[in-house]
Order: C-alpha cells, then structure tokens, then sequence
C-alpha cells in the first residue's frame, strides 16, 4: 500500500512526506516542480514529475503502485497573485483538483486527505474561527479552495470516498532534524521573508497595512508550526483507515500574532534591526484570522508540540541561512526521477 502526495517536492508536502516515510509508509510523489525541488524528496520515495491532471500520469501511478490514499498538497497559494490571476487559480486550485478526484474515484481510492485553507472564513467577524462559521472568501484562492471542498462533499455522498479536509492557518516553520524548509525563492509568507530580510538576503520588509482593526494596526495571523500541522495529517490518515467519518478541520492553534510582533521576534532572534517599510494593505487581506481549534483535538487526538513563536522562528531562521550558505542535505540528484 502507497500514498500518493501530490505537491510532495514543496514546502507543505515535502514534510508530510518525510513524516510518511519515517513511519515506514510507501509514497509516491506527483510535483510539476513548479515551485517544488527534485533534491526535496527522499530517495526512498518515488518521484514523478508531471500535472496531477495529466491522465497518463496518473494511470502509470495506479499501475505501477497500490495506491491507498491520497495527500492533496499541489496548488497555487499567493493571495494577491490570485486577485490578478483568477482564471489561472481556479484551473489550478478546482479544475485539476476536480481531475484527481475522478482518478481516485475511477481507480478505487477512497481515502482523500485535502489541504485546504482558512481563507474560505473571508473576514471573519469574530475570532477565533470555528469550523461552523460559514464560509465568505473574498479572494480567488480561498474560493478556489472552498469549491474543491464542495466537490468533495458531493462526491463522498456520490462515491463512497472519505476525506479529511484541512484549513490550514499560517504555516511556518521548518523540519526539527534540518531536512527540509520553506526553499521557493520568492515566497511571500511573512516568516520567510523577515528571516531573508535579517539576512541580508532582502532589503528589509514590507508591512502591509498599519490601520486594521487590530492591537497594532498590523493583520493578526493564527502561526502554526509545519511539523504540528503534518502531525494532523498523520492523523487524518489513520482516522480514515479506521472507517473514520469524513471532517472538515481547522489547522491552527487557536492564538495569533501581528506583523509587528513577529517583526520584534526575528529581529530579537537574528539580533539584526532590518529595515520594515510601512506599506498600503494588499488586496484580499483580512485582518484577523485565528483559528479555533477545538474540533481537530476532539475528533483526531491531535496535541501540538511546537506551539511557540520563537522556536518557529529559530528553525525558519536556521533552515534560511542554510539555503542562503548552500549547506542544505540534498536528499537526491536532480534527475533521480521518471
């Protein structure tokens, strides 16, 4: 028996495949490499290269491995980029997701574990947010994302699949045992950036907006540590293997912190002042998201055990300064892949 991780060469995937294998699962990995590395994945996992709406693909996948579930990670995830380019999101996000679904449906698989996101709650509000809150995103990607749950739902009730869907709040962080961390170039998830910026891999940071209806007037964010988050995969799994009733759960702590504050903690942990510009808000920003996060310990058993800004930082730090030094373990070459 395999799990098949789509996006499993990225930041998100890639942990959940290092978790799979140290407990002694089979993977298999589909990533365009888009925004993914070859070096990323094990070479105890299989690599394949391709669209994880490419039906040749995925028919080799099914004949060459028993595939026993699913761990959907492949998808776009800048907010901004999505309000410029909708059309390209929802291809992306929906219509290829949509695709993949069909493929488990057609071949048997009926175990489907989403990554999903909080940015279906839209502008929440109250905080925190429980899953019962109903769903206004008011951008392309958390729609993207929501109608992907819509089609899960329906094809549960259709077909027979079982599914775990995640609404992941903000990930950061790095692997423990230095193996993997957030590597694409340009990403805009605030840790990353605040950690090249004290760095001197950027010329400071941008804050965007300082007029929200907040402590600080900076958007508050629910941090939630990367390995705490692939635990709750881990979990959905087993849930669904034990005949486990389809969920729909937040991935958070329950706590946020605002862009100052998390400022303040680089620069405390770097022991470097970077410069920050104070900038007008992006579009498709809320200014609070934090997740209530009662249901995922109820109903997985789920217990965090990186619950702390500083540690978060400290390992996104050290995992940024490898890449930056060139000293990170490539797991294999680039061309030990079909």
């Amino acid at each position: 028996m395999a799990i098949l991780v789509t996006g499993g060469a990225g930041y998100i995937g890639g942990h959940m495949v290092l978790a799979l294998l140290d407990a002694g699962e089979q993977v298999v990995v589909l990533d365009d490499l888009s925004t993914g590395f070859a070096w990323a994945v094990p070479s105890a996992a299989t690599l394949v290269v391709g669209d994880i709406s490419d039906e040749a693909k995925l028919r080799a996948i099914a004949a060459a491995h028993h595939i026993d579930a699913i761990a959907h990670f492949a998808a776009k995830i800048v907010v901004p980029e999505s309000v410029s380019d909708p059309l390209g999101y929802y291809l992306n996000n929906t219509v290829k997701a949509r695709a993949l679904l069909e493929f488990a449906v057609r071949n048997g698989i009926g175990k489907f574990i989403f990554s999903s996101t909080a940015a279906v709650y839209g502008e929440p509000a109250i905080n925190p947010i429980f899953e019962e809150a109903s769903p206004a995103p008011i951008n392309p990607y958390g729609r993207s994302k929501l109608m992907v749950e819509w089609i899960l739902e329906d094809a549960a009730r259709a077909h027979g699949l079982s599914y775990v869907a995640l609404r992941y709040f903000n990930v950061a962080g790095a692997d423990p045992k230095g193996r993997l961390g957030q590597s694409t170039p340009n990403a805009t998830h605030l840790i990353k950036v605040a950690v090249q910026a004290a760095l001197g891999m950027r010329p400071g940071l941008d804050i965007f907006g300082t007029d929200y209806a907040t402590a600080d007037g900076t958007c508050v964010r629910d941090y939630i540590h990367v390995t705490d988050l692939i635990a709750a995969h881990l979990l959905a799994l087993k849930h669904l293997r034990a005949s486990g009733e389809s969920l729909v759960l937040n991935c958070g702590y329950g706590h946020g912190h605002s862009v100052r504050e998390v400022v303040d903690v680089v620069k405390n942990v770097s022991g470097v002042d970077f410069e920050t510009r104070l900038s007008p808000r992006r579009p498709g920003d809320p200014a609070a998201l934090v997740a209530g996060a009662d249901r995922i310990r109820a109903k997985l058993g789920w217990t965090p055990q990186y619950d702390d800004l500083r540690e978060i930082v400290n390992q996104a730090y050290a995992w940024e300064r490898k890449l930056r030094d060139g000293t990170i373990p490539k797991a294999r070459s680039a061309s030990a892949y079909f």
